[in-house]
C-alpha cells in the first residue's frame, strides 16, 4: 500500500462538476493499493499518516503529526500510484490490485484514518473520475509504502 501525503493549505475534489470533499488545511492522501495488501497494511498506514511530523509546533518545526495538529484529511484512491515504467513509454498497472481487492481495503484505510484522528475524513469516489485541486503548503509531499516498513 503506497500513500503520497501532500500538505495542504486547502484541496478539494470534484466529481462531474459537484464538489464531493474539501478540507484544509491538512493532508491531501493519494493512495494506492496492490493485490499483496491486507488489513495490516491498512492498520499500519492509517497509524503512520496521521501520525507523520510534518506540521509546524509554536516553534516552526515541523514537529506535529496530522492528529496533534488538528489538521483535515481528504483520501483519494489511485492505482496509478503502483505504475511499472521500466519498460516503454506506456506504464504497466500489473501491480495495481483490482477493484474487488482494492475498493474494500481503501474503505477500511479511510475507516481507520478517522479512527486515528478522530474525526470524519474526505474521500474521492472509489473508479470516479476526478478533479483534484489544491494548494500544497511547503510545499511538503512525503511518499510512504507499507512494503518499506521493515
Amino acid at each position: 500500500m503506497r500513500a503520497v501525503l501532500q500538505r495542504v493549505s486547502r484541496a478539494e475534489v470534484v466529481i462531474d462538476g459537484e464538489g464531493v470533499a474539501a478540507a484544509g488545511p491538512g493532508l491531501l492522501v493519494l493512495l494506492g493499493i496492490e493485490a499483496a495488501d491486507d488489513e495490516a497494511d491498512v492498520r499500519w498506514l492509517a497509524g503512520k499518516v496521521a501520525r507523520m511530523r510534518i506540521f509546524a509546533d509554536d516553534g516552526g518545526k515541523m514537529n506535529l503529526g496530522l492528529a496533534e495538529a488538528g489538521g483535515d484529511a481528504i483520501v483519494v484512491s489511485q492505482f496509478t500510484l503502483h505504475a511499472s515504467t521500466r519498460k516503454g513509454n506506456r506504464p504497466s498497472f500489473l501491480r495495481a490490485a483490482p477493484p474487488d481487492h482494492s475498493e474494500p481495503l481503501y474503505e477500511a484505510f479511510c475507516a481507520a484514518l478517522e479512527d486515528e484522528l478522530g474525526k470524519p475524513v474526505g474521500r474521492g469516489r472509489f473508479g470516479a473520475d476526478m478533479k483534484v485541486a489544491l494548494t500544497n503548503d511547503g510545499p511538503v509531499t512525503i511518499v510512504i509504502d507499507s512494503r518499506a516498513r521493515e
